[in-house]
């Protein structure tokens, strides 16, 4: 079954989801589709030729993606979630100009339609871009449906697919003022920090000591490029034949360090499944490769020197530590909606340990 995928900035709903992916249907929320086929007549006439329908896309935490069609064409709108306060971070026209940058490039993703900032229009900014057929896979289960060879095939065209994106001159593409990579990488640890001690209530032994082991072992990074933020198996879409036919979910996108997205690329690829984890593994699929033959593979493409990866890889546990210990707290204050938040407060000392073993260890 091909389906489009909406963005979960790092970890997936912990609520039962057999069906994660189904699509919701009537006039979702968030869109009014009377407001938006005169748009789309004014703008693009032509493209819409009969009234719209919508389908909510659910399985996000993060933007709101719907699937509209006139009945013969379909394509993908994004918005901001109902009720967002801070436009930075879901800033729909850096994710339409990052997405209409590499479209020319060897870099699969959606074509772009249409960006709309006036936000009388549906209630907020938004933006139009092609539906894209793909499946997303994110559990050892559903690579196992098709075989180690096309697992090993859809795990490594991962590498191959990251080596294009930061193979990309963000000049020659408009993207040279995309981002900021002048101490990238001290502006992710301390931003990270701070999110720590936004929501710290509990001791947490060992994370003090991996973010500063993280801060005084700091690499030189690479030359900058486009990296994508949070790149993983289930922000792909593979096609029939096992190649990647779009990359989704560029909203943590900027100019920085690209060996940030292989190291939470490595993450993804040796963390263990463990129960009622929100984060999606695929490690446990036979024929996944062995996280050093990605590493291998990604090395050999781009040829970049990736010693310094296990840092990049411990950072990535990091934040992941970060992020849950954020949901857990919000837990605790009774500001989570559904079910499964009540096991990850004990998920974070394992991504912790994970990242400090990583540092030690590499």
């Amino acid at each position: 079954m091909f389906r489009v995928r909406t963005a979960t900035h790092l970890f997936h709903s912990p609520t039962p989801d057999t069906e994660e992916h189904a699509m919701s249907k009537g006039n979702p929320p968030g869109l009014d589709l009377e407001r938006l086929s005169a748009h789309l007549d004014r703008e693009r006439p032509g493209l819409a030729t009969a009234p719209l329908t919508a389908e909510l896309i659910e399985g996000g935490r993060s933007n709101l993606t719907y699937a509209v069609t006139d009945g013969a064409s379909r394509w993908v709108v994004r918005r901001p979630p109902l009720g967002h306060v801070l436009a930075t971070a879901h800033d729909m026209a850096r994710e339409y100009r990052v997405i209409s940058a590499l479209r020319d490039t060897a870099v699969p993703v959606p074509e772009t339609l249409l960006l709309c900032e006036d936000e009388s229009v549906i209630g907020a900014p938004f933006y139009v871009m092609e539906f894209v057929a793909g499946t997303p896979y994110r559990t050892a289960g559903q690579l196992a449906e098709i075989g180690p060879r096309r697992t090993r095939d859809v795990v490594l065209g991962l590498a191959d697919t990251l080596v294009r994106l930061h193979a990309v001159d963000p000049a020659a593409v408009g993207l040279a003022d995309f981002g900021r990579p002048e101490g990238f990488l001290e502006r992710q640890l301390r931003r990270w920090g701070k999110q720590l001690e936004a929501s710290r209530d509990r001791d947490l032994p060992g994370i003090d000591e991996l973010h500063r082991t993280l801060a005084a072992k700091l690499p030189d990074s690479p030359e900058p490029t486009v990296v994508h933020g949070d790149y993983r198996l289930d922000n792909v879409l593979i096609g029939a034949d096992d190649r990647i036919t779009a990359i989704l979910d560029w909203e943590m996108s900027t100019l920085g360090d690209p060996l940030t997205d292989l190291g939470l690329l490595m993450m993804y690829s040796e963390q263990e499944a463990v129960e009622g984890s929100p984060v999606a593994t695929t490690r446990g699929a036979p024929g996944h490769p062995e996280p050093a033959e990605i590493v291998e593979r990604y090395a050999a493409g781009s040829g970049r020197d990736v010693s310094a990866l296990p840092w990049y890889t411990a950072f990535a546990y990091f934040k992941l530590a970060v992020i849950l210990e954020g949901i857990h707290y919000r837990y605790t204050l009774g500001q989570t909606l559904g079910s499964g938040f009540e096991r990850i407060g004990d998920l974070v000392p394992v991504f912790i340990g994970n990242g400090l073993t990583t540092l030690q260890e590499g």
